[in-house]
């Protein structure tokens, strides 16, 4: 039992530095190995992370932990996202998480959807954006209350009032809050320090934590989020 206990907080470990463990990784195969095939390690590395409200996935012969819901050790709050992007306002936060959600889907519909396509274009992703949340800004049935500052309303009145660049867009290491393209480029930003893309030029590539993390999800949680971001449309 000590000896699985000793295993299990060094997989711990290395997944809670933001590591991950893989079969490929010669510096983590054998802790690979020994998570699935020792019951015992496996059952106590399970369990400490259930109690520390920590998810595990898998893609590819490689785990991946992340912060469950509402999790203020390990996961953001709203506020603090805000913070680390330069943001004031709810609804510019929730823009970056609907641009988010837009990338998730050009992957994933479902658990189950076979992903036909490697990256997505800033183009692309802007052009995806528009199309959906135009379509809330053109519905005159849906009303809001104007404190509803992060309103599904709001978010898109103010993605509508962006232009699609501005100078400062054209410095490629740069982003900002000025434009459609800068709030595609500070969800990018946030997305490949957490490793869930990589981007190369104008291209978003999503990583194999992306995958686990995604597929994970939508497993764990089925259509919660489609039901939150849709719920100004009942």
């Amino acid at each position: 039992m000590e000896k699985s206990m000793e295993k299990a907080l060094d997989i711990y470990s290395v997944l809670a530095t933001g590591r991950n463990i893989s079969a490929k990784d010669k510096d983590t195969a054998e802790l690979y190995d020994t998570f699935y095939s020792d019951s015992e390690v496996y059952d106590i590395t399970m369990g400490l992370l259930k109690r520390l409200n920590l998810r595990l996935y898998e893609y590819n012969e490689t785990i991946f932990i992340t912060a469950g819901s509402g999790n203020r050790v390990f996961g953001y709050t709203n506020d603090d996202l805000k913070k680390l992007l330069g943001l004031r306002l709810n609804k510019e936060l929730y823009l970056v998480y609907i641009i988010f959600y837009e990338f998730l889907l050009e992957f994933y519909k479902t658990s189950d959807t076979y992903q036909v396509k490697d990256y997505i274009r800033e183009d692309e992703l802007i052009e995806k954006v528009s199309k959906e949340l135009g379509r809330i800004s053109g519905d005159t049935h849906i009303i809001t209350n104007d404190e509803d500052e992060g309103s599904m309303m709001e978010v898109a009145l103010l993605w509508d009032s962006l232009p699609p660049m501005i100078s400062e867009d054209k410095d490629r290491t740069k982003a900002s809050r000025g434009s459609r393209l800068g709030f595609v480029k500070l969800t990018s930003n946030l997305l490949s320090g957490e490793g869930i893309v990589t981007v190369v030029d104008d291209r978003l590539y999503p990583t194999d934590r992306f995958h686990a993390i995604a597929e994970g999800y939508f497993e764990d949680n089925g259509s919660m989020i489609y039901a939150a971001l849709n719920k100004d449309r009942e």
